[in-house]
């Protein structure tokens, strides 16, 4: 028998995990999880797995699931800077649930899971409370999560969140390269600012630059930390009411092959031209003029503070255009308005139209046109112009 009684007796709490912690946190964030609770949401918070009844899927004639993953990228170290961690749960919501509606579907509900140094409940809650109340305003129910303490892995104000969504579309209404024509309409809805990618590059400017995120930056009229921290617009009600508005519900019989909204790019990492470039089928291009949009003040502050060259501006940031619709040409006007008044400054950026790569102007074009991206062999995205402003 090995000998233990003069040893100091090693537990998982002097091993770095609170338990107790962890179900305080628990206590602390289980009203936001359930004000995202529909009648469809089955059970309560702390079951081994979260129910949803799929009762909705019957009225679509062939529904299909869709399914997005993501985080929030070092964008979380600035929270962790700021000791400000509500928004963090905005840029989680917006980042997979937009990813969804970009087929067209309907986000249903999603789980998140938070990685962290050291369990402390108000901090966890916080995060969970933003979680939640942009799932509810993204119509997307909470439906479960989880918290995991790594002590040893993970410094002890330190964490990471990640989330998964699962939405629904009917097979008639899937949107995407296929249904794009040459004529048709780019539309661009602003951004927020940031949102949540490009943050790796932000970061190394303001170390170079020794810029504080507690200090005051003139145009932004508040501090840089805080500009950092405005979180991510949420596009799902605005997009989906968008193509119930000028697509029709599948649920009243099946939709053609013509539908007026074509696709959606939500523009996340690689910029508007890489993420436009993905929904548009190979042999079509998207000239978009930069002159029909301004950047907002984040993006030239950080710009001219770190000398960023345009071009890898242009690959990192969305620079003020954070969704994207592809209409058709008699639809433009309609889509536009019915964006403007759900609450979204949208405009009319571009156009499609066939193109070959041989072509004189994609060939003086350089970094100024993007064909394909992210593994997918798509259509052509050309910049043209120079900015507003």
């Amino acid at each position: 028998m090995t000998e233990t009684s003069s040893r100091t007796p090693i537990t998982y709490a002097s091993a770095g995990v609170d338990v107790e912690a962890g179900d305080r946190a628990v206590e602390l964030m289980k009203a936001h999880i359930e004000a995202t609770h529909t009648p469809a949401v089955m059970g309560g918070v702390g079951a081994f797995a979260g129910l949803y009844d799929a009762s909705e899927l019957k009225r679509l004639p062939r529904p299909l699931l869709a399914t997005s993953t993501d985080g929030v990228g070092t964008k979380v170290a600035i929270a962790q800077a700021m000791d400000l961690h509500d928004t963090i749960g905005y840029d989680l919501v917006g980042m997979v649930v937009d990813d969804i509606v970009v087929m067209g579907a309907k986000p249903l509900f999603m789980t998140d899971y938070i990685a962290c140094g050291k369990v402390e409940p108000a901090r966890i809650a916080s995060i969970v409370s933003g979680i939640a109340k942009a799932a509810a305003e993204a119509g997307t129910a909470l439906v479960g999560g989880e918290t995991a303490e790594h002590p040893g892995l993970l410094g002890e104000h330190e964490y990471d969140v990640a989330g998964a969504a699962t939405g629904v579309v009917d097979a008639s209404a899937v949107l995407g390269p296929e249904r794009v024509r040459a004529g048709d309409v780019i539309i661009g809805m602003s951004s927020s600012g940031i949102h949540s990618n490009g943050y790796s590059l932000v970061r190394r400017i303001c170390a170079a630059a020794g810029w504080a995120y507690a200090r005051e930056v003139p145009e932004f009229g508040r501090s840089l930390g805080q500009e950092l921290l405005e979180p991510t617009r949420l596009y799902t009600q605005p997009c989906l009411d968008l193509v119930t508005a000028l697509n029709g519900d599948p649920a009243e019989g099946e939709l053609g092959e013509d539908l007026p909204v074509r696709g959606f790019s939500h523009v996340t990492g690689g910029g508007l031209a890489a993420n436009l470039a993905r929904v548009l089928p190979a042999g079509l291009m998207a000239t978009v003029d930069r002159s029909t949009w301004a950047w907002q003040p984040v993006f030239r502050v950080l710009s001219d503070l770190g000398a960023v060259p345009q071009a890898d501006a242009e690959r990192t940031w969305n620079l003020g255009v954070g969704m994207i619709a592809v209409v058709a040409p008699d639809k433009a006007d309609d889509a536009v308005a019915h964006l403007t008044a759900s609450g979204q400054n949208a405009w009319i950026m571009g156009e499609v139209s066939a193109y070959s790569a041989d072509e004189p102007r994609i060939a003086e074009a350089g970094q100024d046109f993007v064909q394909g991206a992210k593994g997918v062999d798509g259509g052509g995205v050309l910049l043209t112009g120079s900015y507003a402003g």
